[in-house]
């Protein structure tokens, strides 16, 4: 025992979770545009994401509950390896350092103002803008619901006829999701929480989980944007701004009715993932849980667009 006390205090201190990614067979990737100095976001295949945190020394999957130090990700990746196999895939990590020196690693300075100052330095969405002609002609999205999502301040005019997507955090913009013609990204500084689309009344039990604003306004549109109902989007990963967000949504709804939590992720293993999740937050709020999955394509645009 003594030696395996050893062993795990050397890997612990000495492999580096994003080294140890890189020198898998596939290699992860590391996602330059969605990572930030404190967290590098890892891609693999379709839908295999992982955070690495904490100078590589931990990590964190945001499609499951998974996460700790480098000897939980190593069996994470393959759940069969025994003590002594594990051991044997570290070893040859002890001291090596990820592939992009550190002048190469994302850094996001703060900006000069906050994102909601930023926010409400942007043209509010209107009929014919850049924004509007894009989500209307390119995603399909119907004049009625992006009136209705512009009269929310939900969505407004970002550059180059991209659509910036608030989250918030009570009434302060805390993230921005950006999408355009060339460009699908976020603004650097924020803290995902998510997108809210609808559920102004107080009959409100129904809530809609996507994962993109679009899909959250294209799910509305099929649904001709029912009144018990409020569509959010993630934005991707599941991280402790969006579970709170979520949990915060799901108390506010009306208690005297019955309360449902709709995952509608993507169709496809990634969004499956993100749908047990919900299930999860579904069970431990104590509110009714059902999935659904655009029957066309892989996402509610696809499926909008298809129609």
């Amino acid at each position: 025992m003594a030696g395996h006390h050893t062993d795990l205090d050397l890997f612990r201190r000495g492999v580096n979770c994003a080294a140890l990614l890189e020198g898998l067979s596939p290699p992860w990737r590391l996602d330059r545009q969605e990572s930030t100095r404190r967290a590098l976001k890892y891609r693999r295949g379709k839908g295999e994401v992982l955070i690495i945190n904490h100078e590589g020394h931990g990590w964190w999957d945001p499609l499951s509950p998974a996460k700790g130090d480098i000897f939980d990700l190593v069996r994470f990746l393959d759940p069969s390896l025994t003590f002594a196999q594990a051991c044997r895939v570290l070893r040859p990590f002890v001291g090596i350092t990820p592939g992009f020196p550190d002048t190469d690693r994302p850094q996001r300075t703060s900006p000069d103002r906050s994102l909601s100052e930023r926010w409400k330095a942007r043209p509010r969405l209107h009929r014919g803008s850049p924004a509007w002609r894009y989500l209307a002609e390119r995603r399909c999205l119907p004049d009625d619901v992006l009136s209705a999502a512009a009269e929310q301040d939900a969505v407004r005019e970002g550059y180059h006829g991209s659509a910036w997507f608030a989250h918030r955090n009570g009434d302060t913009v805390s993230h921005i999701d950006v999408r355009g013609p060339a460009y699908k990204g976020a603004l650097s500084g924020g803290r995902k929480t998510f997108f809210r689309f609808g559920g102004a009344g107080q009959g409100c039990r129904r809530l809609v989980v996507t994962e993109a604003p679009i899909d959250a306004l294209s799910l509305a549109a099929i649904e001709d944007v029912r009144a018990d109902t409020v569509y959010v989007a993630t934005g991707g990963g599941m991280g402790p701004g969006t579970l709170s967000a979520i949990a915060t949504a799901l108390t506010g709804l009306a208690r005297d009715r019955n309360v449902l939590l709709a995952s509608a992720a993507d169709a496809n293993g990634a969004g499956d993932r993100y749908a047990a999740r919900h299930a999860e937050i579904a069970a431990a709020a104590g509110v009714g849980f059902v999935r659904l999955r655009p029957t066309i394509g892989i996402d509610w645009n696809d499926e909008i667009k298809r129609r």
